[in-house]
């Protein structure tokens, strides 16, 4: 179909999840041809394949195999070989999600002048230390096309000089996502989710934590590190850790002793976590997925965070702050108090009405119909840049 395919890429698990549906509405979709790239920044079969499986998503067109020891590789590895992949697809736009180094790959489709469009845009923690906040920069500069999950966000684009013509504000696709593999599906977790589900993993339905763990300046910082396990440690109840293997490598190499009370277990895939989720008393994590979805679950949570791009949780009630950088005035013992008051509460989602995924859709097929993409207008931008294009220069 000349002139109809969109490249999406994508190299994570949280991609995987909220995409999903957005993977499906255009793989069926006779508007347009789909190819899907996976960058292969996660690769085994518990970060990549089992989400594949589960939510249904066919395998990638193209794997680009990134896989390395360092962002920097990861980063020149994604840019190098989906240059090659684009200049041959020349795809009417190239889709990117989040804020990952998969993203960065947008810089190959920007040298050769194919639209990018960037999928969780203006998201701002203003944290200058996380990689991510770099990515989102950087993608929302290149973009031709911005989806902004709620307006706030896209008033922080505009302050930073994006062109409004740029971003539509869509809502959330986690919520969509929610919709349709929870709630629309609570008989199949009830029925996984039995008794013997919390025995086999040594929990008791309801009194433990769900913690994950796996943000650089968590990780890659030994007191942060060692001060996220001492909170753990003081919960007064089972915390089961589902830890990223760089984290589970970081403890073991920095010789951090686990508290008694933590389980440490490799990543699970996204039927075994929702029913952990579901089930626990509370969520401790770093994820911005995650620290969504329980918000949208009415999970109570501990954001493991010196700033967050996510601040609506705190708004509505659904989440309380712990800051590893400020042991004075984040004590365990407070936060965890905390976390337990917000047991048997009940807030709104403030994410979204559960058709983000529908918008952003449709908003690409028109685009394509209409070959709507390309938005770095001068007379869109709100400066007057009319000094460089002076047509009376000498």
């Amino acid at each position: 179909m000349a002139g109809k395919t969109i490249a999406v890429v994508l190299g994570i698990r949280p991609d995987i999840i909220r995409a999903s549906i957005i993977l499906d509405l255009l793989q069926r979709s006779s508007r347009c041809d789909l190819t899907f790239i996976w960058s292969g920044q996660h690769y085994s079969d518990n970060l990549k394949d089992i989400f594949f499986r589960e939510l249904g998503i066919r395998s990638p067109d193209v794997e680009l195999g990134a896989a390395a020891d360092s962002d920097a590789d990861v980063v020149a590895h994604v840019v190098r070989t989906l240059g090659p992949v684009l200049a041959d697809l020349r795809p009417a736009a190239a889709v990117f999600l989040g804020d990952t180094n998969t993203v960065m790959g947008c810089v190959a489709a920007a040298q050769l002048n194919i639209p990018i469009v960037h999928i969780e845009g203006c998201m701002r923690s203003y944290d200058w230390r996380m990689p991510e906040e770099k990515h989102r920069v950087v993608a929302d500069h290149l973009s031709d096309v911005m989806y902004a999950y709620l307006e706030e966000y896209k008033l922080q684009g505009l302050r930073e000089g994006l062109n409004p013509r740029s971003i539509l504000v869509t809502g959330n696709p986690i919520v969509d996502v929610l919709d349709k593999y929870y709630f629309s599906r609570r008989a199949h977790y009830a029925a996984v989710g039995r008794d013997q589900f919390f025995r086999d993993r040594g929990l008791a339905r309801s009194q433990y934590l769900l913690m994950t763990c796996h943000r650089r300046e968590n990780v890659q910082d030994r007191s942060s590190l060692s001060r996220i396990l001492e909170l753990a440690g003081a919960a007064g109840r089972p915390v089961y850790f589902a830890a990223s293997y760089r984290t589970q490598r970081a403890i073991a190499e920095g010789g951090h002793r686990v508290p008694g009370n933590v389980t440490v277990v490799d990543p699970v895939g996204y039927d075994e976590f929702l029913i952990l989720m579901t089930n626990a008393r509370g969520v401790i994590t770093d994820s911005g997925t995650v620290v969504e979805e329980a918000c949208v679950l009415q999970v109570p949570a501990v954001q493991l965070r010196t700033a967050t791009e996510r601040p609506q949780v705190y708004d509505v009630g659904a989440c309380v702050k712990f800051d590893p950088t400020r042991p004075d005035k984040y004590p365990p013992g407070v936060v965890l108090e905390k976390l337990n008051a917000l047991s048997g509460r009940s807030w709104p989602n403030p994410f979204g009405d559960g058709k983000a995924s529908q918008r952003i859709v449709r908003d690409l097929l028109r685009r394509i119909d209409e070959g709507d993409f390309h938005q770095h207008r001068p007379e869109d931008y709100a400066v007057d840049i009319s000094r460089a294009f002076r047509d009376d220069a000498p």
